[in-house]
């Protein structure tokens, strides 16, 4: 192993530490009712919001599908369904509804009456137009090319991509970046975006976990992916714990607890956790599919299943899962 390797591994495990010991720290502290995820007074996104997804590098159209599919799952329309298991996807998402409350907008029972997700454009950047190695800025100029106004444009790279921090510290990201649409008072406004990595051929056993071996800790075997792809499948659990951040802190002023540049947002306070009874190392009592042997804990469109983190619940002061 190379120093390199080494070097990966430590930063990721002090990292993870780090994030396990401060989400143990929120829990804890909760219990006297002292310290939540505190809201900094800033806008949250409301309204219709486009999901644009931004595909850089090579991607298979089934492989474009299973996000797709999972953004077009998270829409309350998804919810015309007759079984309540075919709406989980939307369920786990309505739970972002309580911070809304909590900041004061005056909503119905879902949080579609004052945010409303759905799929927008998608656009594929299949040459890597700016190379196989990127900076922040590069995503956030990739991140451009997706529509701004009233948009979350979403950074998807392939698994040879490789992202600053990528696999040391993080397995993606969330940010605003300033638009081309002024606004009356001068300027420009700004625009929220995600980056999601594919980490098959770079972290599986860190950005990809519990379907690949984790690189560090308990080794217990991974779980099969829902979807068959283990990376993927991987992308869709961070690209979920990102969106609950975006909505809730666009611009670093909405819920969070902890330094500004590295909060705890709604899912990142509750690591590794996927339904009850989980522990380090072990994700939780997850439903498993009788066919496949594939393990999930949410029901999605077109007949999609997928793994989902536990996001925040203020109103309990605990993590909550939808099985």
């Amino acid at each position: 192993m190379s120093a390199n390797d080494l070097l990966k591994i430590f930063f990721f495990f002090a990292c993870s530490l780090q994030l396990s010991m401060a989400a143990r720290q929120l829990l804890e502290s909760v219990q006297d009712q002292t310290q939540l995820l505190q809201y900094h007074h800033g806008p949250l996104l409301t309204g219709k919001i486009s999901v644009n997804l931004i595909w850089y590098g090579k991607f298979k159209p089934s492989q474009r599908a299973i996000i797709s599919d999972f953004v077009s799952s998270l829409s309350s329309a998804a919810s015309t369904h007759k079984s309540q298991a075919q709406t989980s996807v939307a369920a786990w998402w309505n739970q972002i509804d309580k911070y809304y409350r909590l900041s004061g907008h005056k909503k119905g029972s879902s949080p579609a009456a004052a945010l409303s997700l759905s799929l927008g454009t998608q656009v594929l950047d299949e040459t890597y137009s700016l190379g196989k190695s990127l900076t922040d800025k590069d995503i956030a100029k990739l991140a451009s090319k997706g529509q701004q106004k009233d948009a979350i444009n979403v950074v998807l790279t392939a698994s040879e991509v490789a992202v600053d921090k990528f696999c040391m510290s993080r397995c993606g990201s969330h940010g605003a970046a300033t638009g081309t649409a002024r606004v009356r008072r001068g300027g420009y406004s700004k625009f929220a975006y995600v980056w999601v990595g594919d980490s098959t051929q770079q972290c599986p056993g860190q950005c990809a976990w519990p379907f690949h071996q984790p690189i560090y800790g308990p080794q217990s075997p991974p779980l099969v992916a829902p979807n068959n792809d283990m990376g993927l499948d991987g992308m869709v659990i961070n690209l979920a714990s990102l969106l609950a951040g975006t909505v809730t802190n666009p611009f670093k002023t909405g819920f969070f607890q902890g330094p500004r540049d590295a909060p705890l947002e709604v899912a990142s306070a509750c690591p590794g956790i996927y339904a009850k009874g989980a522990y380090p190392g072990y994700a939780g009592d997850l439903l498993v599919d009788a066919t496949t042997g594939a393990s999930y804990n949410a029901n999605g469109v077109n007949g999609r299943k997928y793994l989902l983190p536990a996001l925040y619940d203020p109103s309990t002061s605990s993590c909550s899962t939808l099985v």
